[in-house]
């Protein structure tokens, strides 16, 4: 019954990942309001606005990492096999990614508490959600490596 958490936390965590990189590439298709609204840096958005390459080829990189994050999440899971190869290094990244997923998720959070003028809602909203990510990973992997070396 543990597994069956610890495989569903760290398949919340590669849809949230996953998530992130379809948001990420609707803004190609969206255009620049897109890329605004998800705030992009403005080289991103002036590049989504004269048609240059920088935008989408910015985003299609940003996304693919994003992807590879869910896929390790997913491989931590255990889908190996099913899905996915068993990727390498699995346990060195995701528990990497957690760290990078906290930090990204305390940033906004620590500044909000110092200086919550200088932080709009999104922002805010953006950090709990990647905290929270960063748990998800990090709880789902923990239970899902303790079960598999106690079998």
């Amino acid at each position: 019954m543990k597994r069956k958490i610890g495989v569903v936390l760290l398949v919340l965590a590669a849809l949230i990942a996953m998530g992130t990189a379809a948001a990420h590439l609707s803004c190609i298709y969206l255009g620049p309001e897109c890329y605004a609204a998800q705030m992009a840096p403005p080289p991103i958005v002036e590049s989504a606005i004269n048609g240059t390459y920088l935008a989408p080829i910015g985003t299609i990189f940003a996304s693919a990492v994003f992807v590879i994050l869910g896929l390790y999440a997913l491989s931590g899971a255990g889908f190996t096999g099913k899905l996915i190869d068993k990727l390498p290094l699995v346990n060195y990244a995701i528990y990497s990614i957690t760290t990078l997923c906290i930090i990204r998720g305390l940033l906004p959070l620590q500044l909000w508490l110092r200086h919550p003028e200088k932080v709009n809602d999104t922002v805010l909203y953006v950090g709990i959600v990647w905290l929270m990510t960063g748990l998800l990973y990090l709880v789902g992997y923990r239970i899902c490596a303790k079960q598999h070396t106690s079998i």
